[in-house]
């Protein structure tokens, strides 16, 4: 399916949304959007998006759907809710769904859309509010290889790297294991940051050196500087780090799988969280750990 003047709905217009959408719009999508909040709509509404007050009343005129809200319980909500999609989408429509979820619900959103005659593959996506704007976003995908056939031509205009990685369910459980190695790195980080600058290294200069060696890693080279500007706006919340976190320990329970690293970095991030931090992005760890 070609991306140009194809109808795609864009539901989710939060800091990575806002910028896959519009990626999409540049392309030459004719775009059918709805967010919670309608002004951070507005950038996109201006440049020919056409608004919907719900999910149900833009089902109906799109034939791919991209979803990237931000809870498990946003997401059934916003396909299983009383004006969901699924209550009125048109047999053939292909569903996206790009929030960090439950692998269960990703099945569940599967089932329910091939009983209406629809195609539901789940999409989360790594890179954050950079990985976003650039179009460089990794997407990790579960579902149907002939959906997925269809979407890759949207996914090359938001996503650097895209892979089928199973059945339904699949994509979610890639994206935890991407936010296991994502606590490890973001840890690894700050703390070397710390050390560098209590031994009185210029840490600009340390970031550099180690980041082009076996500890480089896309913490290292983009929340490290960010740590050091005090820049602590939120490309990715600690409050949604922090459902990742949740959603992948529940995940590995079911699975009889100890994960204690990702325990401890739960544990870390739940301070946080209850410390005031929940709307800051995750590189402010530097900051709370300044404060220890």
């Amino acid at each position: 399916m070609k991306v140009e003047n194809c109808d795609v709905g864009f539901i989710g217009l939060g800091v990575m949304g806002k910028s896959m959408a519009e990626r999409l719009r540049a392309a030459g999508a004719k775009m059918h959007v709805f967010t919670r909040t309608k002004k951070s709509a507005e950038e996109i509404l201006s440049k020919g998006a056409i608004w919907y007050d719900d999910p149900a009343s833009l089902a109906p005129n799109c034939k791919i759907i991209f979803t990237i809200v931000g809870y498990p319980q946003d997401v059934e909500e916003t396909y299983f809710g009383e004006k969901g999609l699924l209550k009125t989408a048109k047999p053939g429509t292909i569903f996206a769904d790009m929030t960090t979820s439950s692998p269960i619900l990703a099945k569940k959103i599967y089932d329910e859309a091939k009983k209406k005659e629809c195609f539901s593959v789940d999409a989360p996506v790594s890179g954050g509010d950079i990985g976003a704007k650039n179009g460089t976003l990794s997407i990790m995908a579960g579902g149907d290889e002939s959906a997925f056939k269809e979407l890759e031509p949207f996914f090359a205009c938001m996503g650097k790297t895209w892979a089928l990685q199973g059945g339904a369910g699949a994509g979610q459980h890639t994206k935890m294991a991407n936010q296991i190695a994502v606590a490890a790195n973001l840890f690894g980080t700050v703390e070397a940051v710390c050390y560098a600058e209590a031994a009185g290294l210029d840490p600009h200069k340390m970031l550099s050196a180690i980041g082009g060696g076996a500890a480089g890693s896309w913490q290292i080279l983009n929340n490290g500087p960010k740590m050091l500007q005090k820049d602590f706006a939120p490309g990715f919340y600690i409050k949604h780090f922090l459902k990742d976190l949740n959603i992948t320990l529940n995940v590995a329970k079911e699975l009889k799988l100890h994960i204690p690293v990702l325990e401890l970095a739960q544990n870390f991030f739940n301070k946080m969280n209850e410390e005031g931090y929940a709307e800051k992005g995750t590189q402010a760890i530097y900051e709370y750990y300044k404060t220890l």
